[in-house]
């Protein structure tokens, strides 16, 4: 039995939120472990300079694991035991000995817009300009609302909505809604440097979350039992089947984590039902295709697999 272990875990303070909530499951779980953080800075913390549609452009290309590669760099070297990740910015494909064999309990996983007006999508006035750094939430964005306007943000949650406050020329923002809520930032309305700030749930059935949104990972490097038992117990596994069946959608896809790719899915009892909207990565002025599955939570990778064949006839359009 581990009587010790070391959690890897980005700056941010939702970074630090996040291995807060792995801790504390782990001390519950476990009483007498002792839970150690170990932070590591990664490519996509230190690169604010770049708009993370840059980073996968030559002649150094670094899309894939902007936010993980230095974790999992740690695990193979031994210096940490578990990397804690938002697994929505984690690559499809893991490297050899890579593993996630854990998650936590999902938070809530709709996207917010945070505005300068009230009223969500059809308070913002036309043509206003909309800060996210997701090509998904700007695809959606604008096949809701062709007029607005989309513009690039980097930072922490708490930095953007400080950007959307004192910029002018902002109307509004998307976030994750389980971002604010870890960080205690969700309100009807706020107030940030004199301006109001009015935050709208957006509802799934219109604004698709993006794979794996709001789910809390455990990634591990190797094998090693006493390890694994240990985070076991703090699996929640209606999280886990819902997330094997997105992330292997996505690896049928072919898809990154800035492909532009809404995916939501539910588990009622033992029925598992994923939706999906993919959105062409060359043309924005294409109309998404959508799908829809329903299967037996046991089988999520074939629920997945469903989902993928009703996509297939229109496949190419997707690429």
């Amino acid at each position: 039995m581990l009587t010790s272990l070391t959690l890897g875990t980005r700056g941010s303070e939702l970074a630090l939120a996040q291995a807060t909530l792995t801790k504390a499951a782990l001390e519950s779980a476990w009483p007498g472990l002792r839970v150690e953080q170990e932070i590591i800075h990664s490519t996509g913390d230190l690169r604010q300079d770049l708009k993370l549609s840059e980073f996968n452009r030559d002649p150094n290309p670094v899309d894939k694991g902007i936010f993980t590669k230095e974790l999992e760099m740690a695990l193979e070297a031994g210096k940490i035991h578990v990397a804690v990740h938002s697994l929505k910015d984690v690559p499809t494909e893991l490297g050899a000995g890579f593993r996630i064999i854990a998650v936590l309990p999902r938070a809530a996983t709709e996207d917010v817009l945070v505005s300068k007006t009230p009223g969500g999508l059809e308070g913002l006035p036309p043509g206003a300009i909309v800060a996210t750094s997701s090509v998904r939430r700007a695809r959606q964005l604008q096949f809701l609302r062709p007029d607005l306007q989309v513009e690039a943000i980097r930072g922490n949650v708490p930095t953007r909505l400080r950007k959307l406050a004192e910029a002018p020329h902002l109307a509004a923002l998307l976030l994750a809604r389980a971002g604010l809520d870890r960080l205690s930032l969700s309100a009807a309305t706020s107030h940030l440097s004199g301006v109001a700030l009015h935050q709208e749930i957006l509802p799934i059935s219109e604004f698709l979350p993006a794979a794996s949104q709001g789910a809390i990972a455990l990634e591990v490097f190797g094998e090693n039992e006493a390890l694994e038992n240990c985070l076991a117990a703090i699996n929640h596994a209606p999280t886990f089947q819902c997330i094997q069946a997105e992330r292997h959608f996505l690896h049928l896809l072919k898809a990154g984590c800035q492909t532009p790719v809404g995916l939501a899915t539910s588990l009622d009892g033992d029925t598992l039902r994923m939706d999906a909207r993919v959105f062409s990565e060359a043309d924005p002025t294409v109309p998404p295709l959508t799908a829809q599955a329903i299967g037996s939570g046991q089988f999520p990778e074939q629920v997945a697999a469903a989902l993928m064949a009703n996509l297939h006839p229109h496949a190419a359009a997707a690429e």
